[in-house]
C-alpha cells in the first residue's frame, strides 16, 4: 500500500510540472490516467497474519507450489491465526508440495514445514530439497491404423517435445496428447484413440519411460447434406454457405464455418447443423441442416452522432430474396449535419461461396465539410471474390460525376475509375476483440484516354493490429497511407480523391479534415499523399467498458520533402455493445503554442 501511495504522489508531482511548464492539460491527464491504469492493476495486499515462505526451489516449480499453499478461509478468526488449524495446515503442506512438484519431474523431494512467531505475525517456512529430477530412459510414440502414414501426424511424432534424457514434464506430455488427438480428428479420423498412453516410473523414482500409441481408425468424409426448413430459397443458393463439398475430409471446424456463414447471411433466425455419424455409409457422414427463416424484407431506422459528421439519422431497406432466387435489393438513406446521401444496390450471389457476388450500386452524396463542398453521383459495378473465410478481393468499375468547391476553386469532374480492392481480417471476437489484425488495399486509376477529365493512379493502404497483454491491457496500433501519382494540377482532382487528415479516425486533437496543404488564402485544399498512425493502450474495465491513452500522428501533403507531421494525444472511454462500440475521446494537439481540447465522440444505435 505504501509503495502504491508513493508512486501516486510522485507521479502527480511530475505531471503537474509537465502541465505548468508546457500547458498541455490533456497530455498531463493522459499520463495521470496511464498511471492509474497500472496502479489499478497492481496487486493490493493488506498486512496478513500469516506469511508463507518457500525455500529451495524457484521458477515455475515455485509458482505451482505457492498456488497449492492457499490459506483456507477458516484459518483466521477476526484477524488472529487459529493455531490448531495452522498446525494441521502445516502438516498437509508437506504432501501438497510434493504433489505440486511431480509435474516438473521431482518425485523424490524432501519437504519440511516449520512454524515461527515473528513480531506481528506467524511465519510458515517450507523448506524443499528437490533431489534429482525424474529423467526419461526411453520414449516410444507410435501411430497405427489406416492413417499411420498421414504426414501431419508423422511430423508431430518427429517433433515430440520430450526426448531420451529429458526431465519428465507432465504438462508437455499432456499438451502433446491433446494436440495429437485433435489433429487426427481434424484430418477425418473420427474414431482415433490412444490404445496406450503410459508413463512408467521405476520403483526408485529416478527414471521413467513413455509409451504412447495412437490408433487412427478409418478416415471419414462428408456425405450428402439434407437441408430443411427454408423452401423459399433455392437449394443451390443455400449450398453456397456450406464450407465443404461431398467427398471432402470430414472436419468439425468446417461445420463451424458453415454455421457462421448461415448466421452472417441474416436470412435465418435458427440454424441447427447435425452430423449423422450413426448413418455413415462407406465412411461418408451425412449432414442434416434445419433452418428457420428470418423475415425477408426489413426496414430499419437508426440514429447516431459523431463529431466528424454531427447528428445523423438513417433508414435501411433490404429485400433478401428477390424473385425467390436469393438476390438482394437494398437501399440506405442517411442524413447528417455535414453529409447526406442515398445508396441503392442489387446483389447477385455467386454459387462458389457465401461471400462471392456481383453488385451494382448507385450512390448519391452531398457533403459540406469545413474545407470543401461536394455533390457526387456514382454508379459502381463490383465483382467480389472470396479466397477464404477472412480474405476478400474485389474488381470494380466506377463511373462518377462530382461537382465541388475547394477554397476559391469551383469545378466538375467526370471519372471512369477501374480498380482492385483486397482485405483480410482475423480477430478473436468481432464485438470485443482482444487480439487480431486487419489490412486492406485499394488500387485504382483513370485517364483521359478512357473518357475521364483527369489522369491519376492512386493506392490506399491501411492496417490495424491488436495485441493483448496481462492485467487486462491491450495495445491497438493502426496506420494508413495514401499515394497519388498524377501529372495534373491538384485542382483537377475532386475532393473524393484527395487526402485530408484530422478527426476521430485520423489524428485526434484536430477537427475533421482540418489537416492538409493550404492555398494562398489559407484554405485547406487537400493533398496527393497521406500518412497517419496511432497507438492506443486500453485497460478493460468490467465486461463492457475500457479506458485508454493514445498518441496519433499524421498529415496529408503533396511532397515527401515537406510532410509536416501533426501529433495529438489524449484519453478515451469505450463502451462495447452488441451493435458496436461507443467511443469518447479527449485529445489535444502537441507541438503547438496554444493547444485546445478537442472532444471526439462516435456512436451508433440500430432500432
Amino acid at each position: 500500500m505504501e509503495t502504491r501511495q508513493f508512486l501516486w504522489s510522485s507521479s502527480i508531482q511530475f505531471y503537474m510540472k509537465i502541465y505548468t511548464e508546457t500547458g498541455h492539460k490533456t497530455l498531463a491527464a493522459a499520463l495521470v490516467l496511464l498511471t492509474l491504469l497500472f496502479l489499478f492493476v497492481m496487486p493490493l495486499r493488506a498486512a496478513e497474519p500469516l506469511k508463507i515462505v518457500v525455500t529451495g526451489i524457484e521458477g515455475d516449480v515455485l509458482k505451482n507450489v505457492l498456488a497449492t499453499l492457499v490459506v483456507p478461509a477458516g484459518l483466521t478468526k477476526e484477524g488472529p491465526v487459529d493455531n490448531q488449524w495452522l498446525e494441521r495446515f502445516a502438516k498437509q503442506s508437506v504432501g501438497k508440495v510434493k504433489t505440486a512438484m511431480e509435474p516438473f519431474g521431482y518425485y523424490n523431494a524432501q519437504v519440511t514445514a516449520t512454524i515461527k512467531q515473528e513480531a506481528e505475525r506467524l511465519r510458515l517456512k517450507v523448506g524443499v530439497n528437490p533431489g534429482e529430477p525424474l529423467r526419461l530412459t526411453d520414449v516410444k510414440v507410435n501411430l497405427t491404423g489406416p492413417g499411420s502414414a498421414e504426414k501431419p501426424l508423422v511430423r508431430m511424432i518427429a517433433a515430440f517435445p520430450l526426448k531420451k534424457g529429458d526431465i519428465v514434464l507432465q504438462q508437455r506430455y499432456e499438451d502433446f496428447k491433446g494436440a495429437f488427438l485433435a489433429k487426427a480428428h481434424a484430418l477425418g479420423y473420427l474414431d482415433a484413440e490412444f490404445s496406450r498412453h503410459e508413463i512408467h516410473i521405476t520403483k526408485t523414482a529416478t527414471t521413467a519411460t513413455i509409451d504412447l500409441n495412437l490408433k487412427t481408425g478409418e478416415k471419414y468424409f462428408f456425405g450428402t447434406t439434407d437441408i430443411k426448413g427454408a423452401p423459399q430459397y433455392p437449394e443451390s443458393f443455400i449450398h453456397r454457405y456450406l464450407a465443404y463439398s461431398i467427398g471432402d475430409v470430414f472436419s468439425s471446424p468446417r461445420l463451424g464455418e458453415t454455421q457462421r456463414n448461415l448466421t452472417n447471411s441474416e436470412r435465418f433466425k435458427e440454424i441447427v447443423i447435425t452430423p449423422k455419424k450413426q448413418k455413415t455409409e462407406s465412411f461418408r457422414v451425412p449432414i442434416a441442416i434445419h433452418l428457420k427463416p428470418a423475415p425477408e424484407i426489413s426496414l430499419r431506422p437508426g440514429i447516431g452522432y459523431g463529431t466528424d459528421t454531427g447528428a445523423r439519422v438513417a433508414l435501411r431497406y433490404r429485400d433478401l430474396n428477390m424473385f425467390n432466387l436469393g438476390h438482394e435489393l437494398y437501399s440506405y438513406l442517411f442524413i447528417s449535419q455535414r453529409l447526406q446521401g442515398l445508396a441503392a444496390g442489387y446483389t447477385l450471389p455467386d454459387a462458389r461461396d457465401a461471400k462471392s457476388s456481383t453488385t451494382l450500386q448507385l450512390n448519391l452524396q452531398q457533403e459540406d465539410a469545413k474545407s470543401y463542398t461536394s455533390k457526387l453521383l456514382a454508379l459502381e459495378l463490383d465483382r467480389n471474390r472470396s479466397f477464404d473465410e477472412n480474405r476478400l478481393g474485389t474488381a470494380y468499375m466506377k463511373i462518377q460525376v462530382e461537382d465541388y468547391s475547394v477554397g476559391t476553386d469551383n469545378s466538375t469532374a467526370r471519372l471512369f475509375l477501374p480498380g482492385l480492392r483486397f482485405s483480410k481480417n482475423s480477430y478473436d471476437n468481432q464485438l470485443r476483440p482482444h487480439k487480431g489484425y486487419r489490412y486492406a488495399f485499394d488500387l485504382h486509376g483513370t485517364s483521359q484516354v478512357i473518357g475521364s477529365d483527369t489522369a491519376l493512379l492512386q493506392l490506399l493502404a491501411e492496417g490495424n493490429y491488436l495485441m493483448s497483454f496481462p492485467w487486462h491491457l491491450s495495445l491497438h496500433t493502426r496506420a494508413k497511407a495514401g499515394v497519388t501519382l498524377s501529372g495534373d494540377p491538384i485542382d483537377d482532382i475532386p475532393p473524393s480523391l484527395r487526402f485530408y487528415a484530422g478527426g476521430a479516425e485520423s489524428v485526434r486533437g484536430y477537427s475533421y479534415q482540418s489537416l492538409g496543404p493550404r492555398d494562398d488564402n489559407g484554405n485547406i485544399v487537400g493533398g496527393r499523399q497521406l500518412l497517419t498512425a496511432s497507438m492506443e493502450l486500453e485497460r478493460a474495465l468490467f465486461s463492457d467498458w475500457g479506458l485508454s491513452v493514445f498518441y496519433d500522428i499524421g498529415n496529408a501533403f503533396n511532397s515527401y520533402s515537406n510532410v509536416g507531421f501533426h501529433q495529438g494525444t489524449g484519453i478515451g472511454l469505450h463502451y462495447y455493445t452488441s451493435f458496436g462500440t461507443l467511443n469518447l475521446s479527449f485529445a489535444e494537439p502537441l507541438g503547438v503554442d496554444k493547444p485546445s481540447l478537442h472532444i471526439h465522440f462516435t456512436m451508433g444505435l440500430a432500432l
